[in-house]
């Protein structure tokens, strides 16, 4: 699938490209769409290609040993879908609503056997147990209802494109967040906060067709909060007490059509 994807979306690319070039070269082109700068609200929707991964700040003491890390990460790429509001400032600043659902799955790898050593402590005893496949590795899916608004910023257009940038903040809310699950680790649930907050910033170049505006565009989300569920008391330390810090962070393409 993550293959699939991947031709899908560079083939596009690159017709868009070539289209475009076709268009650029010629001497007789007209002006596209111009009366679509000035209307005071528009709309649209846009598709993705993602990649998700977390920031991890682990434990130094059940997440580390000898400075060697015992919680890995794995990204996978997949794939997303919105509609976009837009309402018109002035002549060079936007102020945008993107909502979608970004469908997501990450793997996170737990190499903590060693933490048998401090089976005995007296702030937190347990009893060591002995890690399966299925203790070690954590397939973490997620659907994120992502809400970013953000203030664009964007140079005059040069025939039929413009370059812009923009920045704002996103709500993010995963429904698959197991948060409220009574089980934990030990019985293979992994939890995560539902609410989120994060930041994003994004670049790309507006295309303007007799019919649409075509934003090819590469975006950055980060998370602001902590998103990590402790396992309950009384679970071994081998999973979420391993981590102090768990942090979404996303790199998008994204096609907008408008």
């Amino acid at each position: 699938m993550k293959k699939t994807l991947i031709k899908t979306f560079s083939l596009l690319f690159l017709g868009m490209f070539l289209f475009t070039q076709a268009q650029f070269r010629n001497r007789d082109r007209q002006d596209r769409r111009q009366e679509q700068d000035s209307y005071q609200y528009s709309y649209g929707f846009y598709l993705n290609l993602n990649q998700f991964d977390y920031k991890l700040v682990l434990d130094p003491k059940y997440g580390m040993e000898d400075k060697v890390n015992l919680v890995q990460t794995k990204p996978t790429y997949s794939f997303g879908a919105g509609l976009i509001g837009r309402m018109r400032l002035n002549d060079n600043f936007d102020l945008r609503i993107e909502p979608g659902l970004q469908f997501v799955e990450r793997e996170l790898i737990f190499n903590t056997q060693s933490n048998d050593q401090y089976a005995a402590d007296a702030s937190n005893p347990f009893t060591p147990k002995t890690l399966t496949e299925a203790d070690m590795v954590r397939r973490v899916k997620s659907t994120y209802v992502d809400i970013p608004i953000m203030l664009e910023i964007h140079a005059d257009r040069w025939y039929n494109s413009r370059p812009y940038a923009a920045a704002g903040l996103n709500y993010m809310v995963n429904l698959q967040s197991n948060s409220s699950a009574a089980d934990d680790n030990q019985q293979g649930i992994f939890r995560s906060t539902t609410h989120n907050f994060a930041w994003s910033a994004e670049a790309g170049i507006q295309f303007y067709f007799s019919r649409f505006k075509l934003t090819p565009a590469f975006r950055g989300t980060f998370a602001f909060n902590n998103e990590i569920v402790a396992d309950n008391t009384g679970t071994p330390p081998y999973w979420t007490a391993a981590i102090s810090t768990m942090q979404t962070r996303a790199f998008m393409f994204v096609l907008k059509f408008e």
